[in-house]
């Protein structure tokens, strides 16, 4: 007689459905922040970007204000002419002989004799050695009288030890200033170091400051509604209506005992609140009906218990993303009203300030304009990556798995 016992088989997907440990909002949020390389691009760019402005000025032998003026206008790759083992020569722009070791590292300028230059036939000697055993660097311009957009062009020689050269035979990155140095000889990399810090400081300072005011304001005209809901919204449109640039510009005339720095860290921290505030107010409309809050009122909890410990807590991933998003807003800000001479004094420099010093040689020097800007463009690009990873992860309507 045959078994007529039922087998049962087990799903194992089903036990492991079941075995799979729960997870509270904010771990399920970073598993699915994770999962976005962008995001995660992004988070690494930004810690990156704090280690260079935090840390990186103490890995250098300069400070954002030393001049080093025998040394200005240097690019950050050079064209040498080779002349002997460790010694090159490199005509700048300007027309100065610079001394370059092999490996890159400007040592020296050559001052030209002011004595046999021939001025007619601009032909310049240069001095290279001791006083008592140099040898003649000869420069030897000639016009070249084809006209080109930036003017009349110039052939020129560069003869040393009886060897005449035409043109630079090789190219050698600049490990000395290995971003240049500016019209002033300060190097740039230096600045930028500074620029980035004083520029990230601004932004954050501003936007916690504004995430504080923003959030209470926001929180209680909310919760509150009514007359006072109404009333606490037209302060906010009335602030929101005046532009920022007006509020800088009455602030320097106010305060002029203070700096740039702190007339635009009061100007940010003045009216970027107010779209935080517009934020919170409607995540607590929506929250406020809510019954966990009806609960609370029935139960006696005071309204500013219910509203710290309660709503502002349910309303958190909407707000870390906008706080996301308001910090590279703040720097371009900043930038921004330091390009136009709004900013910081010198000779501090934040990234503004480094790229409007930078437009008076813009054709002759463009990396001068470069490396602030990219700057600027990565801090903004990392901080979107970063917001855009953060709006899909604790956005719960947004969750796949």
């Amino acid at each position: 007689m045959a078994d007529k016992r039922f087998v049962f088989i087990k799903d194992n997907k089903e036990d492991m459905e079941a075995s799979r440990p729960s997870l509270t909002y904010w771990q399920d949020a970073w598993r699915r922040l994770k999962k976005n390389k962008l995001a995660m691009v992004g988070a690494f760019t930004i810690v990156m970007v704090l280690l260079f402005g935090i840390f990186g000025p103490s890995t250098t032998d300069y400070s954002y204000s030393d001049q080093l003026n025998k040394f200005k206008n240097l690019p950050p790759r050079l064209e040498i002419f080779h002349v002997e083992e460790n010694l090159n020569f490199h005509l700048s722009n300007d027309y100065n002989i610079f001394l370059v070791t092999d490996k890159g590292e400007v040592y020296d300028r050559l001052e030209p004799d002011k004595n046999q230059r021939d001025m007619i036939n601009k032909i310049y000697i240069y001095k290279y050695g001791t006083e008592d055993n140099f040898e003649e660097v000869v420069l030897d311009f000639s016009y070249n009288l084809l006209p080109t957009k930036q003017g009349y062009d110039y052939d020129f020689t560069i003869e040393y030890d009886g060897v005449v050269y035409t043109q630079p035979n090789d190219k050698v990155f600049n490990r000395t200033f290995p971003f240049g140095t500016d019209d002033l000889g300060r190097d740039i990399l230096t600045r930028v170091m500074y620029g980035t810090r004083i520029s990230l400081m601004i932004a954050f300072i501003a936007t916690l400051v504004n995430l504080l005011i923003g959030v209470v304001y926001g929180s209680i005209s909310g919760f509150e509604g009514g007359k006072i809901d109404e009333f606490m919204m037209r302060i906010v449109d009335i602030i929101n209506s005046v532009p920022l640039m007006l509020y800088v510009i009455l602030l320097m005339v106010t305060f002029k005992e203070n700096d740039g720095l702190t007339n635009i860290i009061i100007a940010l921290s003045t009216v970027y609140w107010v779209s935080m505030a517009r934020l919170v107010r409607g995540q607590m409309l929506a929250l406020k009906e809510q019954e966990f809050v009806l609960a609370a009122s029935v139960i006696g909890v005071p309204k500013y218990k219910i509203i710290f410990r309660h709503l502002i807590p349910n309303a958190m991933g909407p707000i870390i993303v906008s706080m996301t998003m308001m910090i590279p807003s703040a720097v371009f800000t900043e930038a921004f009203l330091s390009f136009i001479g709004l900013g910081v004094s010198a000779p501090q420099a934040s990234l503004g300030t480094l790229a409007n010093n930078s437009l008076s040689g813009l054709l002759t020097y463009p990396y001068q304009l470069f490396f602030p800007a990219l700057t600027i463009a990565i801090i903004i690009l990392a901080f979107n990556f970063l917001g855009d990873g953060l709006r899909d992860a604790l956005d719960p309507r947004l969750r796949k798995g």
